[in-house]
């Protein structure tokens, strides 16, 4: 039994608020269970020096864990005076991640960040952020085909995370932080709509797995993006 009582391919309840925030030109408040991630997309007209005059755009992406947002407060990484390995690490994998369904030629010469900003932590933050991430970004893009800054859609498809694991020898869907901090295996998973996938990452923790534990894992990632993407196109359209 899963401490929440969820079935194995079961995924935590999903809600996506659009236009959260007043000023960015995509936003939305996104939410996997008791875990909040809020998504914003800034659009400039600039890109990164080594990009200039290339015809082309650039996504990236950056990620913020609020001091509140677990159960003791975490000092603010600015005041430290540097990021941790952790938020690179996660901010890189946000970034890769939405590059995957965008034609940055089609985007001309702009940037479009993406800002994710967990305000309360319980298991699977980069998941749900990248996940939130692409409703800020398809939001923001849609503003720019609106007002004819571009003529054709950058964005090839829908991307998704989420994570899986082994807890207490079972393959679960979207791990809870109870379940995430006494996996055996731990795995966040990247899909595009349609199948293929962006990334893994997949660790044993407490104990090794074989082939057929990864595969497991993969088909729960599937079940668990078909219900992201669901939720991610009923909170796009129009």
């Amino acid at each position: 039994m899963r401490p929440s009582g969820r079935a194995p391919d079961e995924m935590r309840a999903i809600t996506i608020e659009t236009g959260y925030t007043k000023h960015a030109e995509g936003s939305c408040l996104i939410s996997f269970g008791d875990t909040r991630v809020l998504c914003t997309a800034s659009v400039e007209d600039r890109t990164p020096p080594w990009l200039r005059g290339k015809g082309q755009g650039w996504v990236t992406g950056e990620y913020s864990m609020l001091p509140r947002a677990t159960h003791t407060r975490g000092d603010r990484e600015a005041a430290r005076g540097k990021q941790s390995g952790r938020t690179q690490e996660i901010q890189r994998l946000i970034g890769r991640s939405l590059r995957s369904v965008v034609d940055l030629k089609k985007l001309g010469e702009r940037q479009i960040t993406l800002d994710c900003d967990v305000i309360q932590a319980d298991g699977g933050t980069r998941t749900a952020a990248i996940s939130g991430a692409w409703v800020a970004l398809r939001i923001a893009v849609g503003g720019l085909m609106k007002s004819g800054a571009i003529t054709h859609d950058p964005i090839a498809s829908k991307i998704a995370a989420v994570s899986c694991g082994i807890y207490q020898g079972t393959p679960v869907l979207d791990l809870d932080y109870p379940e995430d901090s006494n996996a055996e295996a731990d795995a966040n998973f990247v899909l595009l709509e349609g199948g293929k996938i962006a990334e893994a990452q997949a660790t044993a923790e407490g104990a090794a797995y074989d082939e057929e534990g990864l595969l497991r894992l993969l088909r729960l990632a599937r079940i668990g993006c078909d219900r992201i993407f669901a939720a991610q196109e009923e909170a796009v359209k129009p």
